[in-house]
């Protein structure tokens, strides 16, 4: 029965009372309270014996419960000091789960994985706030993690950003950053009715799936070019990239456009992340080739 589960909206209420708890607008607190969704996501994150999970932002451990029924351990993250007696009472049961309360951006990931998950398929699972969403995704997809999965809760419009394709208004340098490094897949919607306290917007689950191997791209012009390309979303590509300071003489951009076979009248959003790829190569031999005659 739910009732006897922490995601019982009756058990989340009794258990915030005791311990005199208020919900915290500024770190973006909202609890699951629903036992299907918390269910759903475990089993659509693949979560198995053979696991070691990475759990950002456990709250009161309504997620973490079902993680450490399903994984051999749970590593969770917390930012919230004043969580530390309310998950020492709700995770009691469950003695492959271990709390950490610190900033998940000033974690070392890398050293955290090695002493805790020796010999297990790493995870991340995670209900994120809202605000620090994009650098935490950040930290976990340019670090180079031994990570096998990231499953994360968003916004679900930045959801729908970070999958967007070309030609889309979602479309944007969000989607090319965090798809140059994963493969990105919406798991499931999630309504705002299943928080508590409820927030203004829906939310979805999405994976990560990260990339074995990165494109072949000069990385450092692949991310400027895209920061330029959407600076100025509504002008044409080879006008917003000579607006935006790249020092390469606007007939040497056309022609590089022209190698990377990118029309120059075409927006930033509807180039593909492989015309970005070509591109960034093509301007790195513009730039080689400028120092060489310097």
């Amino acid at each position: 029965m739910d009732t006897k589960r922490l995601y019982s909206p009756k058990q989340v209420r009794e258990v915030l009372d005791r311990h005199g708890f208020y919900f915290s607008k500024g770190l973006g607190q909202n609890f699951l309270i629903d036992g299907n969704t918390v269910r759903k996501i475990v089993y659509l994150a693949g979560i198995t014996k053979e696991d070691c999970v990475i759990e950002i932002g456990p709250g009161m451990g309504t997620l973490t419960e079902e993680l450490a029924i399903n994984a051999k351990k749970v590593i969770s993250i917390e930012l919230d000091n004043r969580l530390k007696p309310i998950l020492e009472e709700t995770l009691a049961p469950y003695d492959n789960t271990k709390i950490i309360f610190e900033d998940v951006l000033k974690v070392d990931l890398r050293e955290l994985i090695k002493t805790e998950c020796e010999g297990l398929n790493v995870k991340v699972v995670a209900n994120l706030p809202y605000y620090v969403t994009t650098p935490i995704i950040a930290k976990l997809i340019e670090s180079e993690l031994p990570i096998q999965s990231i499953s994360v809760m968003v916004q679900k419009e930045v959801a729908q950003r970070i999958v967007a394709k070309a030609h889309t208004k979602e479309y944007g340098s969000l989607s090319l950053f965090v798809q140059f490094y994963t493969e990105p897949e919406i798991l499931m919607k999630v309504p705002k009715t299943v928080f508590m306290p409820k927030p203004t917007i829906d939310s979805a689950v999405i994976n990560l799936k990260l990339r074995e191997k990165l494109p072949e791209a000069d990385k450092g012009n692949y991310f400027y070019l895209v920061r330029a390309a959407f600076s100025k979303r509504r002008k044409t590509i080879i006008n917003a990239l000579s607006s935006y300071g790249l020092d390469i003489e606007k007939e040497e951009l056309r022609e590089a456009l022209k190698r990377a076979n990118i029309e120059e009248t075409l927006r930033g959003e509807d180039l593909t992340m492989e015309d970005y790829v070509r591109l960034s190569l093509e301007v790195k031999e513009l730039k080689k080739a400028s120092n060489e005659k310097n």
